[in-house]
This record gives structure tokens, sequence and C-alpha cells, in this order.
């Protein structure tokens, strides 16, 4: 078992561990695990039934307490469990059979690994005196899943299932989140055991370290207050933390800078005037550049991602670093700390809150005017932003603004991977944690169908939007049938293209426009630089909408855009879809070439910022 320090946060099931008295019966395996279930306090599970794992689905269909949503394909019931994981912080759960059902859990499990979100990936297995032998439908999904799960488990023992059930839950949510996968033997499910509840759990290597050092602390406050030109560096860790509250404190009482990465969009919001948006490869100029210049890189639940820092050995040359993180292995491992910092975010900003007040006090205070003299002239003069689409047309960019002004920060937004993820982290005024959902570490295309169909089942009175591109939306939007069929009126707007766009860009860039297997609404022969006939097409969105249940709809005129966002926003009985056909040309910008630099960060193509000084 890999072990991660830290706290119980979002998702923490205390019924697995709470003291009590313990209920004793006899029962199945399969039985005992859906009680298991219920104890932990899991209310969804997404799945598919099949020979190893069906005998647990019988007891299933009695339960009260748990909603099975049955699912099109397996890596929907994962995407959509992390979404309902991000959405709620609680411990999301999918179920499959042995062999292929389980593979087919490989994508969203590593989703969930790089994106630290907790998972309980339930799978069936043959029964164990077939194990090993290539038995019909058997996969080794332990082995398989090994170095993308946090932990896994494989249960032959039926009288296992409940303790390893609480493990599984426990480790998940706890300490850095991650998914854990339980794969339990067909036989363990069918043989008769006795449940006990609540149980022991026994994880002696598993000892979550949450409080920071007290030295660290008061180190990390000398260096902020001195420093010339600091930069608050924050990462996804201080969402899953709930620390959002306890960085805005910090933030305002030292007035430093703050930057937040892809998956740490909404704990700080937009809006604030000490924000500067997203570092990293298609980040705002002024968050990239900020952290090129800082002298004091403060680092919280970040992991120097390698979309956030470019050119590594490049990368804040200037900048003394404070890297505080729950997981230890994380710190160090790209780039050194002058001041490591293990500990839960919303515990280690607690402490630097009290710690840097503590300077203030003893008469040592920072002074960054002359850093937000420049950081406010970057803003000014490098805001983001779009050209304007040909004329008659649909821009991609202005799609997702009006999509974000006119549904406003009270919405969850799911995106897929590609130029209109970006544009929806650029586009979309974020406000509140747990409203951006998107696949950050592995870039998985077809995540947002499923993890918004997660979202919205966890989340059922918020409105929530996907925002997919036509490459990503035809990789899983079989689960609008899963939508339509249990209640889930998302909104998916497609940013149609027509071709790979991202690919596409880089084709353009780095490819002298040679269009290699980018386009996709036509065959063989079609070079995608003018968009197909109008009918033709294929598959035609709409259509495949309406034969799924859903509501299509078509917008290609940019005066109509505001009247179909606003038609979608109006039908919440069953899922909407939007065909939004936009210009093929728009690419996103900022931009750091892949492998590059982040001082060589372009405006616009062709246009490198001035920043007037001699470290340009």
């Amino acid at each position: 078992m890999t072990e991660h320090a830290a706290t119980p946060r979002r998702g923490d099931h205390p019924a697995a561990h709470a003291p009590g008295p313990q209920t004793t019966e006899t029962m199945t395996g399969a039985q005992s695990l859906i009680r298991s279930l219920e104890a932990v306090g899991a209310d969804t599970v997404f799945g598919i039934p099949g020979g190893a794992i069906l005998p647990a689905y019988d007891p299933l269909m009695d339960s009260t307490k748990v909603r099975h949503i049955l699912v099109r394909h397996e890596q929907g019931a994962g995407h959509a469990a992390t979404g309902y994981a991000q959405a709620t912080g609680r411990v999301g759960v999918c179920m499959a059979t042995s062999g292929p059902g389980a593979t087919n859990l490989v994508t969203p499990i590593a989703d969930a690994y790089m994106d630290s979100v907790p998972i309980v990936a339930i799978t069936g297995q043959v029964a164990s005196k077939a194990i090993g032998t290539d038995a019909f439908q058997e996969a080794d999904i332990c082995g398989i899943t090994m170095p993308i799960t946090k932990h896994n488990y494989l249960v032959t023992d039926p009288a296992e299932i409940p303790r390893v059930i609480a493990e599984a839950f426990h480790i998940a949510a706890t300490g850095r989140p991650g998914p854990v996968l339980v794969d339990i033997a067909k036989d363990a499910l069918q043989a008769q055991t006795v449940f006990r509840w609540p149980v022991e759990t026994a994880l002696p290597g598993y000892r979550p370290v949450t409080k920071p050092h007290a030295k660290q602390i008061r180190e990390a406050a000398k260096l902020l207050v001195n420093a010339k030109r600091p930069v608050l560096y924050v990462g996804g860790g201080v969402l899953k933390a709930n620390a959002g509250a306890e960085l805005r404190i910090l933030a305002e009482l030292t007035g430093a800078p703050v930057v937040t990465t892809l998956m740490a969009i909404g704990v700080f919001p937009d809006s604030h005037p000490q924000h500067l948006g997203m570092p990293g490869m298609h980040g705002s100029v002024p968050a990239v550049t900020a952290l090129q210049k800082t002298d004091l890189l403060f680092t919280l639940g970040a992991r120097f991602d390698d979309r956030v820092t470019g050119k590594l050995d490049s990368f804040a040359p200037h900048a003394k670093v404070v890297h505080a993180d729950i997981d230890p292995a994380e710190i160090g491992k790209n780039r050194p700390a002058d001041v490591p910092i293990v500990g839960d975010a919303r515990e280690v900003l607690a402490d630097l809150i009290v710690a840097v007040q503590a300077e203030f006090d003893a008469g040592h205070r920072g002074d960054y005017t002359e850093w937000w003299t420049r950081l406010n002239e970057w803003k000014k003069t490098y805001p983001v932003g779009y050209e304007p689409a040909p004329e008659g047309r649909l821009s991609p960019q202005q799609v997702i603004e009006r999509i974000g002004r006119l549904v406003g920060p009270d919405a969850i937004y799911a995106a897929g991977v590609g130029q209109h993820q970006m544009w929806a982290s650029q586009f979309i005024q974020f406000e509140k944690p747990a409203t951006w959902l998107n696949s950050g570490g592995a870039g998985t295309m077809g995540y947002a169908v499923p993890a918004a169909m997660g979202a919205k089942a966890g989340k059922p009175d918020v409105p929530v939007w996907a925002i997919d591109g036509d490459g990503c939306f035809q990789m899983t939007n079989q689960e609008l049938t899963t939508c339509t069929l249990n209640n889930l009126p998302i909104k998916v707007a497609v940013i149609n293209n027509g071709s790979l766009g991202m690919v596409r860009q880089w084709q353009t860039l780095f490819y002298n426009q040679r269009y290699s297997n980018t386009v996709l609404h036509s065959g063989p022969g079609h070079d995608g630089i003018e968009p197909p006939a109008q009918g033709t097409r294929i598959p035609d969105f709409v259509l495949l909408s309406e034969a799924m249940g859903a509501v299509g709809l078509r917008c290609e005129r940019p005066e109509d855009l505001d009247a179909v966002i606003k038609q979608a926003m109006e039908i919440n009985d069953r899922p909407v879809v939007i065909d939004f056909i936009v210009h093929q040309d728009a690419m996103v910008w900022p931009m750091v070439a892949a492998g590059t630099s982040n001082d060589e960060i372009q405006f616009a193509r062709g246009v490198r910022p001035d920043f007037g000084d001699d470290l340009d």
C-alpha cells in the first residue's frame, strides 16, 4: 500500500470506525458487501452487472439506501464516480464485472489517481480456485491497477468484506485522496458469512500526518514577510482540503498575489483583485510571468506539474521555495524546497496565518508595492482575450463566455480535454470551490459527459453543464441515455469545430498546417480547412442526442447564441445538447510551447510580451 500523509477530509466515513453496538448477522458475501456500502454512507453506485459481480446485484436490488445507476460503458461509471466525488466531496463508487468490465475501468482509475480523487472501484473476479488459470473473463485487475491506485485488495474470504470496504473508503478519502480498488472473487460473494459492523480496521502502515511542523511554519512565515516578490502558487490540494477560506485569509493578510492551477480553479475567486489567474502552458501572462519573476514561490498543495513549469530548469529561476503538501513524496520530487512542510493544507494555512500575524506583531511586514505595480501593469497590458470570428461565424470563446455569464457561478461545469477545456478555464468566471470539474493530470478525452452525470447525481438541485468538444463527445456520449433514464438532466455544450481542435492547433503551429487525421466531420480527401456543406455532418449531434432521449439544439449564428442558451436553461426534465458550430481556426492563447521555458510565453501567435526589464 502506498502511504500518503494527511487528515480526514471531505468524504471520510467515520461510520466505519465509530464505536457502538455491533450488528452481527449471517448472510452471503454479496449481502455483506451491500450492507457494508450502506454502513459507510455510500448512496450512489455507477456500474454494469456481469457474471462475476452478478451475485452482488441481487441484494443491491433490495437496498433502500444505495441507488444504482446503470451506465452504458464502464468508463462512464468510473468518470461518473469521479464527477460525483469532485462535486460532493464524498467518495465516488463504481462497480463492474471481471475481465473486460474491470479493464474498462482502468482509464477512469488512472484519471482519478492523477487528480487525487477519492473513488472506490468494486470489481467481481472469477472464483478463487480459477484465479491464475486464464479462466473466462479473468484479468489480474489488482496487478494491472497497482501503479494507479492508492491501494487495492483481492478478497477471497467473505468474512473480510466489511473490513476491506471500511478500509477502502477510509484510505480513499483521507490523506492525499485517491482511488482504491476492491476485487472480490465470485465464490466469496456467494458463500455464507457473518456480517459484523462496526469493524476494526488494520492499517499499520497508514499513518497520515496532518499537523505541520511548527518550526517549518515559522521559517515559511519569515520568508514570506521578507520577500519582495512572493507568489502563492495554489494547487488542487488546497481545494481538496476545503481550505478556501483559510487561503483567502492568508492572501488578504499578506497582500501576496495568488495563482491557481487548473485543478485549483474556484478555490480562490476569479474576481478577487489579488488573483492573477492560472499558470502554465495556457495560463494567463500575469500568472506565468509572476512565477518566472518571483523571489519566493510559496507552494500550497501543488506538485510542480510539467504543464505549469514548462522547461523545469528554467522555472522560477530567482525563487526560494516553500512547498507544503499532504504527500511527502511530492516535496522535492521536481523542485528542491528551501522550506518543506508536510501536512494537511487546511492546517498548514491555519498555522501560517497565526505565524504571519506573529511576524507582523514583531514589526516584520513585507512591502509588495513595487511588485504589485508591475503585476498590475501586466494584468492591464496582457488580459486574456480572443480574436473575433469571421463575419457571421461563432467564436468558441464567445460561446463559452456567454454560457458562463448566463448560467452563472453557482452552476457546476465539467469540461472535456483540449481547446474547449482551456477556453472554459479562461472565459468562465469561477467564484466557488467544487464548481469546476476536469481531467487535469491524465487529460482524458470523454471525461465531461459522464463526470457531469456523476455531479448531477450527487448535486441534483444544482445546474450542471458539460463543456465538451466534438471529439470528446463522440467517445462517451452514450451516457446521455443513462442521464435520460435516470432523471439526470445535464446540459451539454458541444464546441463543434469539426476537428480534434488542440491537435489541429499543434499541426498548424508545428507541422506546417498538415492536418493529418484530425478532421472529424467528413471522410478521406477533406483537408478540414473549410467546413462541410449544410446537412452533411456525420454524425448529426442533434439527431444523435434526440435518439437518446435528450433535447437536441443547434446554434450556428452569433445573433442566436443567447436565445439558444436560455432555451436550454429552461428545459429541466431531460438532458439538453447544444451543437455549437464554431469556426475551425480559433486557437488557445496565451501559450508556452511544450518543452520550452515559460520565459518564451506567447500572448498571441508571434507576439511575445515585452516586460521591459533585463530578464526578458
